[in-house]
């Protein structure tokens, strides 16, 4: 075991930003003050602590929060504050165990755009965003493994695990920060395509159910229904419709947590596939096959388009991903649709 330690007084932090405990001019442990710079102002502290003290659980790092060992300015603060400019960080000494390599597998995905302040990614179904909840790595984990020199790489907004397409990640702390102002303000506009189960009427129709999020009792994230809610809005527009199926554009007006799958299924329309909201009959069904029909064993949920001005330059940048072959494939063996709108 060893010490995040101050050394003759002064901090030793690395050029990354993360805490450095590999000094050999040991002192008995100590408390270290950092101070935050232009880029990494805007996070919460908790992030922060999370992000430099590679190797630490997460646990020990909301413990030393909540018993008021972090200080800030050298007053207390809890768990959601941001961190501006200037603020002096004091971080207790930190026992951290001798291989705090996360071992997360290296892996690259599917590269929409990339420049100095953003990665956009194609993810596939089945990969997590971020490790947690029975996941040991995710997406993030294993992108900061392959790139082990980036000073900075977060993610911008989420995906469910089940879903593919568009994925935002920020290069600098300045990206994150204008980014998410774009989408609280709304200024961003996306885009998923849905595969919805039954007979669809309308070409455009706009869903406005409030949300309520829950966890159950074996700590599962769940979404409903609830009219103290909140304030939820998707916009469906119809593209093709088959048989017993309909391929919808969902447009987010807002961006709950499980939005589309819940407004659907709330709506009568599952989304094929959606192990947590959706026809799980039918699901088993598709998952097998049948001989006139194709196998679909994912949720049929796909982030396609997303707009958005580009952090620095202030340009509208338009980002397409096509959808997952195992998808289109599945479409195909429906064979021709009722209608197709242009």
């Amino acid at each position: 075991m060893k010490d995040l330690e101050r050394n003759s007084g002064k901090t030793t932090q690395k050029p990354n930003g993360r805490v450095d405990t590999s000094s050999p001019n040991t002192v008995p442990p100590q408390a270290q003050f950092v101070t935050i710079d232009e880029e990494e102002a805007g996070q919460r502290i908790d992030n922060y602590l999370l992000r430099i003290c590679k190797g630490v659980p997460k646990s020990h790092v909301y413990r030393i929060l909540r018993s008021g060992e972090v200080r800030v300015n050298k007053g207390r603060i809890d768990q959601l504050y941001r961190l501006i400019a200037g603020d002096v960080v004091r971080i207790p000494p930190i026992r951290i165990a001798e291989k705090a390599d996360t071992g997360a597998p290296a892996a690259e995905f599917p590269i929409i755009f990339e420049d100095a302040h953003l990665l956009v990614i194609d993810k596939p179904a089945g990969v997590a965003v971020h490790g947690g909840s029975g996941v040991s790595f995710g997406v993030i984990e294993q992108l900061r493994a392959a790139r082990p020199d980036a000073k900075f790489l977060e993610l911008v907004h989420r995906l469910d695990r089940e879903t593919s397409g568009l994925l935002l990640l920020a290069k600098k702390r300045s990206a994150l920060t204008n980014l998410h102002e774009q989408m609280r303000d709304g200024e961003t506009d996306k885009r998923y395509l849905a595969l919805a189960v039954g007979d669809w009427k309308n070409q455009r129709q706009h869903v406005k159910l409030p949300l309520h999020k829950y966890t159950t009792a074996d700590g599962e994230r769940r979404v409903s229904v609830r009219e103290d809610g909140m304030a939820s809005h998707t916009v469906f527009t119809l593209l093709k419709k088959y048989r017993d199926f309909a391929l919808l554009e969902a447009e987010l007006k807002t961006g709950r947590t499980h939005q589309i799958r819940v407004h659907l299924q709330s709506s009568g329309f599952p989304i094929a596939g959606d192990d947590k909201y959706g026809d799980f009959p039918l699901n088993k069904a598709l998952q097998k096959g049948t001989a006139e029909r194709g196998a679909l064993k994912r949720m049929f949920l796909h982030a396609h388009q997303i707009t958005f001005r580009h952090p620095d330059s202030g340009k509208i940048l338009t980002l397409n991903a096509p959808l997952a072959p195992e998808c289109e494939k599945f479409l195909v063996s429906l064979g021709q649709p009722v209608n197709v709108v242009e």
